[in-house]
């Protein structure tokens, strides 16, 4: 239990100090800068669709090998 409890500690660690990581690509930063909102709009919403799916998978990943453990202890 203390070892899943570390684990997901670690894993909370790293997707919530992604915030000081502010990078970004030339041409994305340059087409936000030029003050076209509809291009910015777009342009965040294309990374929220691109986004999405990697956590989806994990989660039915997460979702499969929980099914998985739950069935072998059966």
């Amino acid at each position: 239990m203390l070892n899943h409890f570390k684990y997901l500690l670690v894993f909370i660690f790293i997707f919530l100090n992604t915030s000081t990581s502010f990078s970004q690509c030339a041409m994305c930063k340059a087409v936000v800068e030029t003050g076209d909102v509809t291009m910015a709009e777009g342009i965040n919403n294309g990374i929220t669709y691109l986004m999405v799916f990697p956590y989806l998978l994990i989660g039915v990943l997460f979702y499969f090998i929980y099914r998985y453990k739950k069935s072998a202890k059966n």
